[in-house]
Formats: structure tokens, sequence, C-alpha cells
């Protein structure tokens, strides 16, 4: 939400071909030898219509192992070799000690309207960076309080007005640092809805992010409302008015906002002006990197695809515990965008750099805070641990929430009046906050992965997942690689600093531990290659989906390549599976993608040694018809085979042409195995890719994984 008009813009023809860009107050101009590599680069554009002056950018940048030490800047190179000095707040690093994510911040003295401008990334050493004195940001508010700067959230509820009011909890110091630096600061606090009598609401808090930027180049509010304590006797919903000013102005309100219980909202404002600006930054490194996984670049986003988007993202589905593009009712089956390693949306914004895309993948990304399974530690003020509750649960008995160490029950409070229209499903979670934190850098969009991803930990029973250890295998297959992608991009992404990033890593490496001594590690474990922990339940259970399980690959080779050792072997017995299907000879590739596949003759009978066993089994169950009219004897991909199942010849099943159907489904498995290095990997790739019937990737990226 932007509220300000944007004040410091520029008019004329001879300003609008201008663009140049200032020497940022306590940065030197540092010197780049000619000849100096670049990093990466970016580009940055301006979105408005008219040229704008003194423009602030920030944004989250991932970093290749070693290409940026810790104690090494960047500068920004144009085009003509002037240079723009950026500030560099490093969040996470690699194993080797180098910059794997940080928030850069540079401050752009004019912005033409036109084509995007080119900026190279280029390391500096820190030193030359501060080579002469200048004037710094405020490293406290109190500047910023004193030239009359101040929020408030008002609410009205059951007639009762409560207010909280920002200075208050500044001039305290109730406030912690998210960045720092020459350029820019942005301080984090948090703000209780007092009442006329100055006694806070039980459930309902405001937190607030001040993104303030040096010599008054501009004042971001991020603004977030609350209703998740934890442990809160009594949880529910509210529904009230909300009122919002910022530097005694109103510039948000809304009438009956119905807050539901363990969910928050959040909102974003402009002190005075308001930059219009994307930075487009460079997929290629960004992929390089393996921040995100390898999606192929070739894949075609229209601006027709873009236009719509653009067109769409308004109303309802926008505002406070509306749900973006996400499907409310996550339980709901079939293909969307929601699932992947990445939802269709977020790949749709990080092939194009689109500010429209963009706007949609963070803006949802902002209303993963709709769902009903935001829980906060009063004691911490974060997101509530595991490590702390062991026994907490959303399943299970009381009886089951008992800690045997304190003799106390970590069951949450009874939830009354919580009716909520936004279910979560962990089996069709998408990856709402991911991408999103990577490349804005936003403390509220990393909190979001923190609290889903801690939600997939505790939301089973104790027993399942053994306590404190946080195991998911006790779940649908699908479940599981969801709950381990969340997890594992909290872990990989988590400042080094937070508490919470040893937690998840310990979660990642808990899980991984446990599915290398069920599988590979295990001389008794099925050949095939699958994850059969309790989920053999089609065909009257004798088969698998192996769409489902083409999802858990993807997941681990997704881990793998975020740097987890243990991930490998797992990695390298999954592969087998999607390769075999592509490779086997008593295994018609055309199938690969089934809906289900028989892994056993009877309910109760040792699961099938090779696909071959399979093959004749899994036609009768799933294309009965065609099987009866002898489909098992006829050559593999043959004219023959297409015209029994009223496909193309060499079609792949299960909806070859959908961007979501079963084939895509098995891409970045595919693509995971060829990667781990498994035999005939590469061939079952070839094979694949020679498919006669493909999805337009455009409509939908999630699945467009290729191999490294």
């Amino acid at each position: 939400m932007h509220y300000f008009k944007p004040a410091k813009y520029l008019t004329g023809c001879s300003l609008l071909a201008l663009l140049s860009f200032m020497a940022t107050p306590g940065l030197a101009a540092a010197q780049v030898a000619e000849g100096t590599p670049a990093i990466t680069d970016i580009a940055i554009e301006n979105t408005a219509r008219v040229a704008q002056t003194a423009v602030p950018i920030t944004f989250g940048q991932a970093f290749v192992e070693g290409d940026l030490q810790r104690n090494e800047g960047i500068v920004g190179k144009m085009a003509d070799g002037s240079l723009l000095p950026f500030q560099v707040n490093v969040k996470a690093t690699h194993a080797d000690g180098s910059v794997r994510h940080a928030i850069l911040s540079a401050i752009v003295t004019t912005l033409a309207t036109g084509k995007p401008v080119p900026v190279q990334l280029i390391k500096t050493e820190a030193q030359k960076q501060s080579q002469q004195p200048g004037p710094e940001a405020a490293a406290s508010p109190d500047s910023l309080l004193a030239d009359g700067f101040d929020a408030a959230v008002s609410i009205t509820l059951d007639g009762k007005l409560y207010n909280a009011s920002l200075k208050n909890a500044l001039s305290k110091g109730r406030y912690s640092s998210w960045l720092s630096g020459a350029i820019v600061n942005e301080w984090l606090t948090s703000a209780p809805l007092l009442d006329e009598q100055g006694k806070p609401h039980p459930h309902l808090h405001v937190r607030y992010a001040i993104r303030n930027y040096a010599e008054g180049h501009g004042t971001r509010v991020d603004v977030t409302v609350e209703n998740d304590w934890a442990y809160q006797p009594g949880p529910q919903n509210f529904t009230y008015e909300v009122k919002i000013d910022v530097g005694g102005k109103n510039v948000y309100s809304k009438l009956a906002l119905t807050h539901y219980h363990h969910a928050r909202w959040r909102k974003t404002f402009w002190w005075k002006d308001e930059p219009r600006v994307n930075v487009r930054e460079n997929t290629g490194y960004l992929i390089r990197s393996k921040a995100v996984p390898n999606y192929d670049r070739t894949t075609f986003i229209s601006e027709l695809t873009l236009r719509d988007i653009g067109a769409n993202w308004r109303g309802k589905k926008t505002e406070p515990m509306g749900a973006g593009e996400a499907l409310p009712e996550m339980p709901t089956t079939g293909g969307r965008p929601d699932i992947g390693l990445i939802p269709g949306w977020g790949v749709t914004y990080l092939l194009s750099m689109d500010r429209r895309a963009r706007d949609v993948a963070l803006g949802t990304g902002d209303l993963a805070g709709s769902w009903s399974m935001h829980y906060r530690d009063q004691k911490t003020d974060r997101p509530i641990s595991l490590i702390n509750y062991p026994y907490m649960t959303i399943l299970g008995h009381v009886s089951d929430t008992i800690n045997p160490a304190t003799k106390k029950s970590e069951a949450f409070p009874v939830c009354s009046d919580c009716s909520s229209p936004n279910a979560a499903d962990s089996a069709h979670q998408p990856a709402f906050n991911y991408l999103p934190y990577l490349l804005s850098g936003d403390f509220y969009q990393l909190e979001e992965l923190q609290f889903w991803a801690m939600w997939n930990t505790f939301k089973t029973n104790p027993g399942y997942r053994g306590n404190v250890k946080g195991l998911v295998h006790q779940s649908q297959v699908r479940d599981q690689a969801w709950s381990m992608r969340n997890i594992a991009d909290a872990a990989y992404i988590t400042p080094d600093s937070d508490p919470l990033k040893a937690q998840f890593v310990r979660f990642v490496e808990n899980n991984l531990a446990w599915y290398n001594a069920q599988y590979p590690n295990n001389p008794r474990a099925n050949k095939l290659g699958i994850n059969v922990d309790g989920n053999i339940e089609y065909n009257g259970n004798l088969g698998i989906a192996p769409w489902m399980d083409d999802f858990f690959t993807s997941a681990i080779g997704r881990i793998a390549e975020q740097g987890f050792a243990n991930a490998g072997p797992l990695l390298r017995y999954k592969a087998k599976f999607p390769v075999a299907r592509m490779t086997s000879a008593g295994y018609c590739w055309i199938f690969g993608a089934a809906y289900s596949l028989n892994v056993r003759a009877t309910p109760g009978s040792p699961l099938f040694d090779d696909l071959a066993r399979t093959y004749a089994s899994t036609l009768q169950s799933n294309f009965a018809e065609a099987a009866a009219a002898g489909l098992a004897s006829l050559p593999c991909a043959s004219p023959a085979m297409a015209a029994a199942l009223k496909l193309k010849t060499a079609e792949m099943a299960g909806y070859s042409e959908n961007p979501t159907g079963f084939p895509s489904n098995m891409q970045p498995a595919l693509a995971y195995s060829v990667d781990a290095g498994v035999a005939d990997a590469t061939t079952a790739w070839s094979i694949f890719m020679r498919r006669s019937v493909k999805p337009q990737y455009g409509l939908g990226p999630q699945f467009a994984i290729v191999p490294r």
C-alpha cells in the first residue's frame, strides 16, 4: 500500500535524458581499477512517468560462494564509468565464510524515464568506501522523531478504542536494528494496542519496521497487525475498525475487518516522498548462486501474461486476510500455481523481473499472514520454537503434550469463534516467502518464512515427529516434500545471527539422518528408490503416486544444491526411481508420469525389485480398457500405443501439455537426478525432452527446472 504522492520528480526533455548518481553520504566514491570484473549486474527501472531525483533503493542480493567476502564492499559501475556506492548489510554466509545473502542499498541522484539502466556490481575493499568523512544516517531514530515523524494504529473493537504509537515505542528504546549504515537504517519495534486506561489488548498487537534513508531521502513505514500470541488464553477471531496514521495524516482505514486467529496482516507506506522504482536482478546469476533452482531461462513470459497479472492484482484478495494468488482452501486437490519449489507467480517474477510480477509475488508473500498458523512466543517475541516447546502440537490429544521434564502441558489454548475461509495444509502449501525475502530483504518476509517452517515441525503429533527432532516422515509424501522444502529454505537463508538459524539447520539434519537410515544406508530398503513410509495407498493399497514421490525427490535435490551434504546420498537413492521410469527395459517411458504406479502384487506382499513387474499391473489398474486391448504388447511409444491411449505418438500420459500435469511434476526430479550424476540420468533426460507434447511453461513456470 503506497499512499504519499511522489514529490521529487523532474520535468523537461533535457532532464529526461539525464541519468547521474550521487556519491552516497558517508561513503567516498570507491576507486575501481580498469578491467575489474563485475560480480553481477542489476538494472534500475523508473516506474513513474516522469524523472525522479534522490531515489532510494534497497534489495536483497544472493552471491555465488566465494564471490564476496565479509570485509569487501560493493560499488555500482555505470556505462559512462560513474560509480554508485552501496551500503552492504551482510545477513547470511556460505560454509567458506563468504557472503551468501546481503541487503544492498543506494541513493540514485537522478533517474530518467525510459529503459531500465544497467549497473554492474563490482566488489571493492571495504576500507576504500569510507576514506573521506561524511554525514551518516542516524544510528538511532532520535533525529527522525525530532523531525516530527510518528505513526499510529488505532482500532475500535466492541466500542472500545485502542491505540499503538510508534513514537512511544521508539522513544523508550524498544527497538532492534535490521539495517545500519551510512545510507539507510531500519529499526524494528513492537507496540501494544492500549485502551484509554493504558491497558493492552490481550491478543492484538502492532509491529513496525521503520526504514530511514540519510539526509531525508525517504522513510518507509512498515505496519503489521498481529493476532498470534501462542499461549494467550482465549484465542479467537476479532472484527474491528482500523485506522493508520503516518506523520499525522490518515493513510489507511477499513471498516469491519475480520482478523482471524493466529494470523497477521501488513501494509507499507512512505513518509513524505515515495520512490517509484523496480530493481531488476540478474536471474542467471541468482541461478548460478544456487539461491534458486535452475529454472529454464528460455521460458517465454509474454507481455499479455504480465499485463493480465497486473490487471488482476486488485480487490478483496489483496486486502488484509486475503489470499493473494494462493488458493485459500489449501487442501483442495488438483494442479495449480501454488505447488512447486517456488510457486508459479514467484517463478514468473524471477524469470521476468517485471514490476507487475514483483507486486504479485511480494504481495502474496505479505498475505501469507492470512492463514491461522502463526504462533509467536511472548517470552522471546519471535516465532515459537520447537526447541523451547518440544511437545506443542496442532494435532493429538492433550496427554500427548505433557513435557516429561517439566510435567506441564504444552498444548495451545483452545480456540473459540475461530472459523476462517483460509485453511492451511502442509501437503499443498506454497513457498510463500523464500523468494520475496531473498529479493526484497524485508524482515516481514523472513519471519513469514520462519513461521511457516516452524509450523511444519510442530503441527504433527509429538510422538510422530520424534518430539524435538521435528521429523516430517509420518505424513503424505507430498507433505514431506513441501515441509522439507520450507524448513531447508529457512535454514539456508535465515541470517547467521538469528538464533532460529541453527534450529532450522538442526531440523534439516535430523530429517536427513532419518531418511538416510531408512533408505540409502539400509540394505533392506526397497530397490525401486521410492519413499514408502506408510504411503502405499493407491489401487487398493498396491500403488503409490509417482508425482508425489517426484515432489519429494525434487525437494531433496533442492536441499542438496543448497549445500546440505547429507542430502546427497538420499538424492542418489531417490533419483533411481524417476530415471528408471524413463529408461527401464521392462517399462515404457510413455507411462513414466502415470497418476499411480503399482509397486506390489498384493497388500501384504513384498515390494517389486524392478519396474518390469509393475508394468502390466499398473496398466490394468490405470488403463483398463486399453489394457484389455493388449496395450502391454504394443511397442513403446509407437503409433499403435498412441492410438490405444488416444494420444499423439510419443506423447506421455498424464496431461503432458499442461504446465501442472504429471510429466511436468516429474521434470524437476529428473533434472536433479542428472545433477546427482546417477547412472542413466542423462539418457532419461534426453528421452524426456524428446517427448512430442510439452507444456507452454510461460503460463505456469514452476516446474520448468532443467539440469545444471
